[in-house]
């Protein structure tokens, strides 16, 4: 459980009846407000506000504020580190194909969050409960980037810190608020995997990562 102070606005009422929305409405205005103001603006009147419904339904889904944190925590989980892990389990013939599967996950934000990721990370510096999950989390997808590499053959050490490249580098992507077209970031995907893993992806396999973003070249 997160530590937070709590407050008596946020001492769990009577259920009330009528229309209470769902947890998933809920989770979402919090995960919303969370990107757009930052972690003091997840509280439930200024959510029931936002979503135009009465506080009291809150309480129908979550026992309180801390309650509803820990929810927005394992939702970043389940979704960030949870693309990174499917990538890297996912079907390839060659370590190059297999790092572009990983990659689409880093363009493809309907699968990951990048600024959710940055959030939460800073959200990290004010708990250490939040910077514990966020450690446990990096490990998990370095392990899955690390094991990828050993099914095609690195040895442990070198997987190991070809893992640390591909992953760091994202991470810096994150940690640097990095924006580049999409032209721009396509154009160096190639050069993006013969460095990671020593070999150039073929003009099929790029077919493939292409189509798969909706990118057309020019």
């Amino acid at each position: 459980m997160i530590q937070r102070m709590s407050t008596a606005q946020d001492t769990q009422p009577q259920k009330t009846s009528g229309w209470r929305g769902s947890r998933e409405l809920w989770l979402g205005a919090a995960k919303q407000a969370f990107l757009d103001t930052g972690l003091n603006a997840v509280k439930i009147q200024p959510l029931a506000t936002r979503l135009d419904i009465s506080r009291t339904s809150f309480y129908w889904f979550f026992k309180d504020r801390d309650a509803l944190l820990d929810a927005l925590l394992e939702d970043w989980d389940a979704k960030n580190t949870g693309a990174f892990v499917t990538a890297c389990h996912g079907y390839a013939e060659t370590i190059a194909e297999a790092l572009l599967n990983l990659i689409t996950v880093f363009h493809d934000e309907s699968r990951f969050e990048p600024q959710l990721d940055f959030a939460v990370r800073g959200w990290a510096h004010q708990s250490d409960h939040v910077m514990a999950r966020v450690n446990a989390a990096d490990a998990q997808r370095l392990a899955a980037i690390q094991a990828m590499f050993e099914r095609f053959g690195f040895a442990v050490g070198d997987a190991d810190v070809r893992a640390r490249t591909v992953y760091l580098v994202q991470i810096g992507y994150i940690s640097m608020q990095v924006r580049e077209d999409q032209a721009t970031r396509m154009k160096r995907v190639p050069a993006y995997v013969k460095t990671f893993c020593g070999e150039t992806p073929t003009e099929s396999e790029l077919a493939r990562f292409h189509a798969g973003l909706g990118f057309i070249p020019t």
